[in-house]
């Protein structure tokens, strides 16, 4: 069985989370505390050692990390991930724009402002850039969703679920989407699609990760 280690409110293990829902394909879902420092530990560097989440493990110990690497791997096979050479291309592209364009101002400003207790004021001088950043993604979203209604096709695809998590909680760091009507617009298709679950969703069985970072 995969084992999947994952933080419940992390955006990007949420993508990995709802693929496997989609797929129907069972996983030992295996809680990571980042607050306690639980992906620092010795024991999870030697897993991974930039001692990031989510990340995937098969059977035989071999390790996956990036989340959409993770989404490729997994898709592999299903009409979420497009046959065709181009649109497989045009898949990757938006994954990639999601880690570089979108990803670092709109989860950011959601992390610090949200999640981290004191976040805005240990963070007040990357507010402006984090804006910046995010609403320019936005619009980059915005000026797409308004001819297409995905974006690898015109169908879903991992593309969509790597920008659908940030997405849909931008507004818990200080996003106002109504000015994105073909954004909001392709989040409801998103969430309407067969097989999605909300990012509070989890298997029946998780695992509490055992590995804290010991106090000095």
């Amino acid at each position: 069985m995969l084992t999947l280690y994952s933080t419940q409110s992390s955006g990007n293990s949420y993508k990995v989370r709802l693929l496997l829902a989609k797929l129907g394909l069972a996983f030992r879902l295996v809680e990571v505390d980042i607050f306690a420092g639980e992906h620092r530990t010795p024991e999870f560097l030697a897993k991974h050692p930039e001692g990031r989440l989510p990340l995937l493990e098969f059977e035989d110990g071999t390790t996956l990390p990036e989340s959409n690497a993770i989404l490729f791997y997994l898709a592999e096979g299903t009409p979420l991930l497009p046959v065709d050479r181009l649109a497989r291309a045009e898949a990757l592209r938006w994954m990639f724009f999601e880690q570089n364009n979108h990803e670092p101002g709109i989860a950011q400003a959601r992390f610090w402002l949200n999640q981290v207790r004191g976040g805005r004021e240990l963070r007040t001088h990357d507010i402006d850039r984090w804006m910046e950043e995010g609403y320019g993604a936005l619009r980059v979203m915005e000026r797409h969703l308004q001819v297409h209604p995905f974006f690898a096709g015109e169908d879903l695809s991992v593309a969509d679920l790597a920008l659908f998590p940030h997405t849909h909680v931008a507004p818990e760091g200080d996003f106002d989407l109504s000015h994105f009507p073909a954004v909001q617009a392709w989040l409801a298709r998103v969430e309407a699609a067969p097989g999605h679950v909300p990012m509070t969703w989890r298997p029946q069985e998780v695992e509490p990760c055992s590995w804290r970072l010991a106090r000095v």
